[in-house]
């Protein structure tokens, strides 16, 4: 490294070192450090009490080399990086000359392997199934190709080079799929990778059956309307922002701090607003597994205390109830519900969503055998935490069918923000 190289990665060291007390430092979400396959995703965010907020945010791979930067208090991106240890720094700038870092040390392997991006393991996902992958190889004469195997001997699907990303329309049922790479010396590696394939409510953003109340302190009762302190509203079919040309815009407002909006659908069972009222209630005990897949949009994301994704089963007098919690303002972590102490869980688990942004949520849960709620895992643009948390359910009787759930929670002043939701999926098995 030049002299030159050596002061400027120096001077900003010190800089971070002896910034202004303003700023509150950089938060890395991922990577969380280890053993990697490239590329490596990095997700983080950079928060400052300075009134002009966070500049811009970049990743130093090593002294003096500025692999990334961008502008805003979050940063995602993924670096292809060679083979090798690499003491990363992650540095937010604020726009008041101050700066903060973040460190995490990395090992890229530069042994053979398939890195499989998407599905997460033993996620429950409705047809078409999105399979994405990235292999790396020790061979000099690279990949060749790559190969998704949805049972043995099945070949379901092969791409030259060292990447796939294709859909694969699959009928529902468990697959124990095998993602392959073969390499130009002869050589290959797996990954498995367990799905459950179920049926699916899709783009219910759209749908028609949507109600909604606001819930206030200290009982969180159902109200409809509820007076001045919460206003709450959903529009359908907006086109800008959207992805699908169909999202759905909620909002709130109100003078009350820490009121709710409370929206729901019954998708089966009591109520069906898709007509599966499952009058012979076989087809509701039946189901075990679930997902909920959404993008959702905020222009305003601080304003919001919390924002709350549900999925809700009930039948026999029991409720399961998996509410998941992204505490914004509440402290940018996700919490999980339990039923049964009606309270939540703090999970350690980061929640930055990215503001002015599409967001990609996957939550994974599953009612097991013995009739436990299963928090399997949280993705959130494209970074997976497995939870495996349990829980007991809830007394819950008179009430039978399953539904989802999309609540956005007030702050201490109530400031008014709206949230767009798109392509929601709601998938069961």
């Amino acid at each position: 490294m030049s002299n030159k190289s050596r002061l400027a990665f120096i001077i900003a060291n010190l800089l971070a070192i002896c910034s202004p007390a303003a700023f509150a430092g950089v938060t890395i979400s991922s990577p969380t450090g280890g053993t990697l396959q490239g590329p490596v995703n990095y997700q983080a965010s950079g928060s400052t009490s300075c009134s002009k907020g966070v500049g811009s945010m970049g990743i130093y791979t090593a002294p003096g080399v500025l692999a990334y930067v961008s502008n805003g208090n979050q940063l995602t991106t993924s670096l292809n990086l060679n083979p090798g240890t690499y003491n990363t720094v992650v540095v937010a700038w604020d726009n008041c000359g101050g700066s903060a870092t973040g460190a995490v040390t990395i090992t890229v392997s530069n042994q053979s392997g398939v890195h499989v991006a998407w599905p997460p393991t033993n996620s429950t996902l409705g047809s078409p199934v999105n399979f994405v992958a990235t292999a790396t190889t020790s061979c000099s004469k690279g990949i060749n190709s790559m190969g998704i195997y949805t049972a043995p001997y099945k070949l379901a699907y092969a791409t030259g080079g060292s990447s796939l990303n294709t859909n694969l329309n699959l009928s529902p049922g468990t697959y124990n799929a095998v993602v392959q790479e073969w390499d130009n010396c002869g050589g290959a590696s797996t990954t498995p990778v367990t799905i459950i394939v179920g049926s699916a409510f899709t783009n219910l953003q759209a749908d028609n059956g949507w109600g909604m109340a606001g819930q206030g302190p200290p009982d969180f009762i159902n109200c409809n309307p509820c007076g001045p302190q919460v206003t709450f509203s959903m529009q359908q079919g907006i086109k800008n922002p959207s992805l699908s040309g169909s999202a759905t815009q909620f909002n709130i407002g109100g003078t009350g701090p820490y009121w709710d909006a409370f929206f729901n659908n019954k998708l089966i069972g009591d109520g069906s607003s898709h007509g599966m009222l499952d009058q012979n209630h076989s087809l509701v005990p039946s189901i075990h597994n679930f997902s909920y897949d959404v993008y959702f949009y905020g222009t305003n994301l601080g304003a919001s205390q919390a924002l709350e994704f549900d999925l809700n089963q009930f039948f026999d007098g029991m409720g399961f109830v998996w509410g998941h919690e992204c505490r914004i303002a509440g402290g940018n972590e996700w919490d999980v519900w339990d039923p049964v102490s009606a309270h939540w869980i703090a999970t350690g688990v980061p929640c930055y969503p990215n503001n002015k942004a599409w967001n990609h949520l996957t939550l994974q849960v599953e009612r097991t055998s013995d009739n436990q709620l299963l928090y399997k895992s949280i993705t959130l643009n494209g970074v997976t935490n497995t939870l495996n948390i349990y829980h007991n359910p809830a007394s819950y009787p008179g009430w039978y069918g399953i539904t989802a759930n999309y609540q956005m929670d007030g702050n201490d002043v109530q400031s008014p923000y709206s949230i767009y939701l798109d392509e929601l999926t709601f998938t069961y098995e």
